[in-house]
């Protein structure tokens, strides 16, 4: 399974039932054989340009591991889906740690 991190921008319409949101892309996620490691609200935001007319969205962020067909049936999901204005479904890469060295003439 491989790392993937998770933006989701949800419908500002839908604030009261935000948990219901949270619980349907959880059930989807374990639907399709994976497993959330890391999820967090990060509340009511103003977007930087209006999305279908909204100026607001609620963001939510979840780190996830999915199997190699998994993001292509959740992203097909997401597509259809009225609820959701956006989503950014990304593979997480560990990037190597540079050594800072110091050169002197």
């Amino acid at each position: 399974m491989k790392q993937y991190e998770m933006t989701v921008l949800v419908h500002p319409d839908l604030d009261s039932e935000i948990e219901r949101v949270t619980s349907d892309i959880v059930k989807l996620v374990e639907k399709n054989n994976g497993k959330i490691t890391k999820q967090d609200n990060w509340g009511k935001k103003r977007l930087a340009y209006a999305i279908q007319k909204q100026n607001f969205a609620t963001y939510l962020y979840f780190e996830l591991d999915l199997p190699a067909e998994a993001p292509a049936k959740i992203s097909n999901a997401f597509n259809i889906s009225k609820e959701l204005l956006r989503y950014l479904l990304v593979k997480h890469e560990d990037l190597p740690v540079r050594e800072n060295k110091e050169e002197t003439k």
